[in-house]
């Protein structure tokens, strides 16, 4: 999100310098247009009589310009010519040193160093005719300069004043075009940046969103009652002592019915309980003890 915001920011600042650095050059190339038509207006047509002479100056100029880029090249295809050249001569002495034992390393040091010479000189011959080529245009571009110049001299004398000011003029648009061309790219470089930043954004919501759904899934997956089972397995151990208490309750009323144990005893107890029996027999009472039996769980 910071980086996101920063090349948002950057956009906007380099968005409000490009729009000044337009608005810059479109106010220069209309004042110059409108300078260069009153001093057309002043001159009269000896602009139209000098201008190819201008023109072929221009063209001079480039020529010359490109002369000098291919004499550079010519000259370090001729330095990289010489270089290899010698990389084949060392190689070639440590072959010829090593002639007895036949060292795969320096043949292949000579190898390498022979195709490097091969590819320097096909670059030297290159670089060489393009050198001559350019050599010829400039010196025909600068015989026709001579010519014209010859031819038109009272007309180029005359509107001299108009061609140095569009000369001026288009050193300050070139500059202003310029500016305006680094700031478009610095813009779209800016924007790259917030695309790139947003695209991560994205990536990290959806994820976030993803492991948020797989959670949501997982449990709706799980079955129903699960998070109450320990608590259930808790209370099995005292379900089961309830059980086994009731048991024990019942086995003592399924004894305690049983009269088969009072045989025999000759106890207090028995006794008044056999008196109680015969008294109430001769009460004529119907009244017969009975113990009424338990329902056994």
């Amino acid at each position: 999100m910071e980086h996101l915001n920063e090349a948002n920011a950057e956009i906007n600042c380099l968005e409000l310098q490009l729009d000044d650095a337009r608005t810059a050059y479109r106010r220069i190339l209309s004042e110059s247009a409108r300078k260069l038509n009153a001093q057309g207006s002043q001159l009269g047509a000896c602009i139209e009589k000098a201008r190819p002479y201008y023109e072929a100056r221009r063209l001079a100029k480039e020529a010359q310009q490109e002369t000098q880029r291919a004499a550079l090249r010519y000259e370090r295809a001729v330095s990289m010519h010489n270089a290899a050249r010698e990389m084949v001569f060392v190689a070639e002495q440590g072959v010829m040193a090593d002639r007895n034992r036949l060292d795969p390393t320096w043949q292949e040091m000579l190898n390498h160093a022979t195709a490097k010479v091969n590819e320097a000189e096909e670059e030297r011959v290159r670089s060489e005719g393009e050198h001559q080529r350019v050599s010829r245009r400039c010196l025909q571009a600068e015989g026709r300069v001579q010519a014209l110049h010859k031819g038109l001299k009272r007309a180029i004398v005359k509107s001299k004043p108009y061609f140095e000011l569009k000369a001026q003029f288009s050193v300050v648009l070139e500059e202003h075009k310029s500016k305006v061309t680094a700031l478009e790219q610095r813009v779209a470089q800016a924007k790259t940046r917030y695309s790139v930043a947003l695209r991560n954004l994205e990536q990290i919501s959806e994820q976030i969103h993803a492991r948020r759904l797989q959670r949501l899934l997982s449990r709706r997956a799980s079955p129903i009652g699960a998070e109450s089972g320990p608590s259930r397995g808790a209370e099995g151990p005292s379900d089961t002592a309830s059980v086994l208490s009731l048991q024990t309750i019942a086995s003592d009323l399924q004894k305690f019915d049983s009269v088969e144990h009072l045989v025999g005893l000759s106890d207090a107890s028995s006794l008044k309980g056999e008196e109680m029996e015969e008294n109430t027999a001769r009460r004529g009472e119907p009244g017969r003890f009975r113990h009424h039996r338990s329902v056994s769980l």
